[in-house]
């Protein structure tokens, strides 16, 4: 795909307004199947049902929902319930869509009998504990509070546990290599998945009063357990091992914490007691799935709706026709529309995937090197997790979390995000200047008058900031951006008719699910803080390392906050981020909207931070660039963003905070810093700078970045000093004799 987007945009002079042809097309991760036939249209049916459930519950539709599924007596407006649908819902299709393996190669044939046969004890297990909760829906009775302890082990628990384990690790030696099929395996373990839920909404009403209790009875364990064990599989398939590896070890902590020493030490949990807990609003279908259920899905359907309508190719398009020809064009159109890309789908590495396939070949094309060129498009895709007003759901995670107000922590996050994203492209430009780059021939870029008549294609995210600002909610405004991005489309080449709304929703639920399933493995990270009380003491202990000095302890939850994050999406890394560390920076006196930001720009930049840094890693594979290179390349680009939380914990101006004229003062001294920054990293000012003027201008930027009038002096005096040796109006000799 990548290969022919750059044919596109070097051979299209015939139509240069095509040069981001295929941005929006969907992209397929190497384990995902692409059903075939009639499997491909259940596939897209029951992805659509999945959107449309959320779109509607959430737009106030639950009667007609309900009536629609003939459940109309019971509430799936009510929190559990609904979060149970979400998860359960994600997890089935999750199972049904990507394998448990990489695919090498396009395969087709019949399902091999053996593995068949060997898929068989499981099958029998789920099904039969599928079978017992349809017992308790019809017969109307279910493990109540007066039910012997034993109840439905043999019949529901143990099948369901051993089912789900026995098709997992199946599935692990032996999978299904036939892409364009469902995996036996994988649909029993979606059955599974379905027959958790179905079990946990049945019962809601007594696990609300009985989870987490001596109370707990052991089939809710055993239900919990199962839930566990396939959301850390499904977490496993979408995002890797690292997530699957953190929750693990706090699943671990959970009952090992008699025998560990210091801090660390806790009385310890049952299995009936800590899974039963796990799996409530403490835990699993607490703040994060609240938020995946909510904003992250009605966002991602948004994204959709601009992918399926093709306004996001008009998005590149338009940043080619401005910046495309300009030195470096290609890396400054990465910058521009990477971030907004970014900004609305919510991770940093599927970005990089979708955009960069486009911009990092073409930045090759105009003589970046291949490091260079993935390490841009993965600083910009970052970038957008921290760009108001979606923030890729990030300012209604953080509203979640900490009840400040969805428009303070925009408001408060327009500053900081513009002097990252300034830092990027001072980058990317300085790099051009170094180098001698030229931009893109104005003959192979879209013409800007004739996509300036099409500006009308912006309203939908003009609509979504209005009506934000305006009050309406974030799932009205949400819902009213999708209707913008339909109607928009009519004026187009491209008008969203019923096909494409319905393929919108399909491809929101398939690019909803790895948040899902991350989301869910935090809120099991959640539940052991909340149930074992280690982030209270994790913050007791901060306290009494930092000594009561609040830049030391902003210094420590930087490292806690990188750590936590990598190889976790951002959603993921800020919940679990905030809960471990956020209680000990408000308990300092350190404001919990400057906490909460000072963390959760950490939780974002671990995506550039080496070792672990997914969406540099997912730039080096489309550039063919040294991983480890590319993500220190990253992290040197991406730097301010290192910077920028402890510039406005020292300055809260740079959150808005404050009058005009001070706001004004650090937007000034701070965006000269940041370029001063930029070029000490580039070693370009004005002109090829040596290691020891590098050094200089470091310090001079970090003097300016500081903010106070004196030090501001100081940085801008050593600056313009620096620039006279640059252009050779003084030599070290002038400016000590300057200085006697």
């Amino acid at each position: 795909m990548a290969a022919d987007r750059v044919r596109a945009a070097a051979g299209s002079s015939a139509a240069p307004e095509g040069i981001a042809e295929g941005v929006d097309a969907e992209v397929f991760t190497p384990n995902q199947r692409k059903p075939i036939g009639q499997l491909g249209l259940l596939a897209g049916i029951l992805c659509i049902t999945y959107t449309v459930f959320h779109v509607g519950v959430m737009n106030g539709l639950h009667d007609r929902i309900t009536d629609l599924l003939g459940i109309g007596s019971i509430d799936l407006t009510e929190p559990w319930r609904y979060r149970l649908i979400h998860v359960g819902g994600g997890l089935a299709l999750g199972f049904i869509l990507f394998s448990s393996s990489l695919f090498s190669e396009e395969r087709a044939g019949q399902a091999d009998p053996r593995r068949l046969a060997a898929i068989l004890p499981g099958a029998l297990a789920v099904t039969l504990a599928f079978g017992q909760v349809m017992l308790f829906w019809l017969a109307g009775q279910g493990v109540d509070q007066a039910a012997k302890p034993g109840t439905a082990v043999w019949s529901f628990g143990l099948p369901l546990v051993a089912g789900s384990a026995w098709l997992i690790v199946l599935g692990w030696f032996w999978p299904d290599r036939r892409r364009g099929h469902f995996d036996m395996a994988d649909l029993f373990l979606a059955l599974a998945a379905i027959t958790v839920a179905m079990y946990m909404i049945y019962h809601a009403p007594f696990l609300r009063l009985r989870a987490g209790t001596a109370l707990a009875k052991q089939t809710d364990m055993y239900a919990a357990l199962a839930g566990t064990v396939l959301i850390l599989e499904l977490t496993r398939r979408l995002a890797g091992l690292a997530l699957v590896a953190i929750a693990g070890i706090f699943v671990l902590y959970a009952f090992v914490g008699p025998w560990l020493p210091g801090i660390l030490q806790h009385r310890g949990y049952s299995m009936t007691r800590f899974f039963s807990y796990v799996y409530t609003d403490q835990g699993i279908l607490g703040p994060t799935t609240a938020i995946s259920s909510t904003y992250i899905i009605l966002f991602v359907t948004f994204a959709a709706f601009l992918q399926a309508s093709r306004v996001g190719e008009y998005f590149v398009n338009f940043a080619f026709a401005v910046a495309g020809g300009a030195r470096g064009g290609p890396a400054k159109v990465a910058v521009f529309s990477s971030g907004l890309m970014g900004m609305i789908n919510g991770t940093s590495a599927g970005n990089v995937v979708s955009t960069g396939s486009l911009t990092i070949p073409l930045m090759k094309k105009v003589g970046y090197k291949p490091q260079t060129a993935a390490s841009v498009e993965a600083a910009a895709s970052s970038g957008g997790q921290i760009l108001p007003p979606i923030m890729g759901a990030g300012a209604f995670i953080m509203s979640e979390i900490t009840g400040i107000p969805y428009s303070e922590i925009v408001t408060a996050a327009i500053i900081p995000a513009l002097l990252y994203f300034a830092s990027v492209y001072f980058n990317v430009d300085l790099t051009a200047q170094k180098f001698g780059m030229k931009g893109l021939p104005r003959s192979e870029l879209p013409r800007f008058d004739k996509l300036a008549r099409q500006a009308f294609l912006f309203l939908p995210i003009f609509i979504l900031i209005g009506a934000l600002f305006a009050g309406y909610s974030v799932i009205r405004a949400g819902t009213y951006g999708m209707a913008a991005a339909a109607v928009v489309s009519w004026l187009t080449p491209f008008p969203m008719g019923p096909r494409q709304i319905l393929y919108a929703f399909e491809i929101a639920a398939k690019m909803t699910l790895q948040l899902v399933a991350v989301c869910a493995a935090a809120g099991i990270i959640v539940g052991v803080i909340a149930l074992t009380g280690i982030g209270t003491r994790f913050s007791s202990l901060l306290l009494g390392l930092a000594d009561q000095n609040q830049a030391i302890a902003l210094f420590f939850a930087m490292i806690v906050s990188i750590i936590l994050g990598m190889g976790m999406p951002t959603t993921a890394a800020y919940a679990v981020a905030a809960s471990v560390i956020g209680p000990g920076l408000v308990q300092m006196g350190i404001p919990p909207l400057t906490a909460h930001f000072f963390i959760f720009y950490y939780a974002v930049m671990s995506a550039i931070t080496p070792p672990v840094a997914l969406a540099a890693y997912a730039g080096a594979a489309i550039a063919q660039s040294d991983p480890m290179k590319t993500s220190v390349e990253s992290f040197r680009i991406g730097l301010a963003a290192f910077v920028v939380p402890f510039m406005f914990f020292s300055s809260p101006a740079l959150l808005m905070q404050g009058g005009w004229p001070e706001i004004a003062h650090v937007v000034v001294s701070a965006s000269l810093g940041i370029y001063m920054l930029s070029s000490a990293v580039q070693g370009w000012f004005f002109g090829l700078l040596a290691w020891p003027l590098r050094i200089v201008l470091l310090i001079a930027a970090l003097s300016m970045i500081a903010q106070g009038w004196l030090t501001d002096g100081v940085g801008l005096i050593t600056a313009i000093l620096v620039w006279l040796y640059q252009k050779r109006m003084v030599d070290p000799r002038n400016v000590v004799r300057g200085l006697d």
